[in-house]
């Protein structure tokens, strides 16, 4: 529930700054919470714009007092391994590699690794290094992440 309030405040927060949210998660123990708001933006985010947002969400949260004690607010990138929430990730992120790591009741391989080539309804259209082409439920997903490119990510940014 906190979770989701947290996501009605910083939506528009993001969008102010130009920024996607990305993730939202609650660590840390019942007296000392950790809020990691994780952005992101074409191009990467910097420090300033989680400092921004930071900025943004730190007054915010003060205002409405969703904890009983302290807590630290995080804001970061969602990192170039970043992790895949959501169908809509697995759309954006076409084409990428990616490591995809199903639930123990799947009754195929525990994970695969390769790239992402499509989403068809709620299936993955995954090419998986070692069993080639395969549809992954989108439902049988435990965890998924996109993989660094090393490779790609240099020639991207100019670097070789």
């Amino acid at each position: 529930m906190a979770i989701e309030k947290i996501r009605e405040l910083a939506e528009p927060a993001a969008k102010a700054l130009k920024l996607e949210l990305v993730h939202i998660e609650i660590a840390g123990t019942r007296s000392r919470k950790i809020v990691r708001i994780y952005i992101d933006k074409p191009g990467g985010v910097s420090i300033e714009d989680c400092a921004d947002m930071s900025q943004q969400m730190d007054a915010t949260l003060d205002s409405v007092d969703l904890f009983a004690g302290p807590y630290v607010l995080e804001v970061s990138s969602p990192g170039l391994d970043r992790e895949l929430y959501s169908i809509g990730d697995f759309v954006r992120f076409a084409g990428r590699q990616a490591k995809v790591r199903m639930k123990p009741d799947f009754q195929s391989a525990k994970a695969f690794i390769g790239k992402i080539e499509a989403v068809e309804g709620d299936e993955i259209i995954f090419h998986d290094r070692q069993a080639g082409t395969v549809r992954i439920p989108y439902s049988g997903i435990a965890k998924a992440n996109l993989k660094v490119d090393l490779e790609e990510e240099f020639s991207r940014t100019g670097r070789t």
